[in-house]
């Protein structure tokens, strides 16, 4: 298992084929699993239920049709993500276990801030009760061939929430009966730095999913 970190920001191009190439390479020649944490510049991608209707502004910024489950979510700085390239043959080939798997990875990465994520039925990713409402802190999209993963997961750490205006984030959408949107740790006023948050997430990831060795950073 690889555990790998890039600097700067990545094309979300770029991402999508070196996924597709480690998945490839995990399946057909027995490469390493691997964990990349990076964040992309400002953009939206579409799962494959996004909504048309549901990218209120099309111009704003960049649109990747992205092969994962789910609907629009926004990328860019300050967010991270981790892209997790795993095989399932190895670990149980349950794809609702994995997801479950991901869901407690981001709650045990937050707890470890003292900031409690959860789940809600009906609603995919981590959300963070508060002030009489509940946002949505992490997102969570897959993509699952032939038992091998890609894709994963994007949490906010201080991304510039204003940029979720542009679609209606994973479908949900704020009503006076159902107070909902979007968090970040930072607007919650924890205060964390990336490489703080990476060394959280890579703890909680080897108590669910087991041990990673580091990679050079890029």
């Amino acid at each position: 298992m690889e555990w790998r970190i890039s600097e700067g920001l990545v094309d979300y191009p770029v991402a999508l084929a070196e996924m597709e190439a480690r998945a490839e390479a995990i399946r057909h020649q027995g490469a390493p699993e691997l964990v990349w944490l990076l964040e992309h510049p400002p953009l939206y991608t579409a799962g494959t239920s996004a909504q048309a209707g549901d990218l209120l502004q099309p111009g704003r910024f960049p649109v990747y049709p992205a092969g994962r489950g789910g609907q629009y979510t926004y990328h860019g700085p300050g967010q991270r993500v981790a892209y997790a390239m795993l095989d399932l043959k190895h670990r149980g080939e349950d794809v609702r276990r994995y997801v479950h798997d991901l869901e407690e990875w981001i709650i045990r990465t937050l707890a470890r801030f003292n900031l409690k994520g959860e789940r809600r039925a009906g609603r995919v990713g981590i959300w963070v009760a508060h002030d009489g409402r509940e946002d949505k802190i992490a997102a969570i999209g897959v993509r699952v061939r032939r038992w091998v993963t890609f894709h994963g997961i994007a949490v906010n750490v201080d991304p510039d929430l204003s940029h979720f205006a542009g679609i209606v984030p994973c479908g949900i959408q704020e009503t006076a009966d159902a107070p909902l949107g979007v968090t970040s740790l930072a607007q919650l006023g924890y205060i964390v730095s990336m490489p703080e948050f990476d060394m959280a997430l890579r703890g909680a990831f080897e108590e669910v999913f087991g041990a990673t060795r580091q990679e050079a950073a890029e």
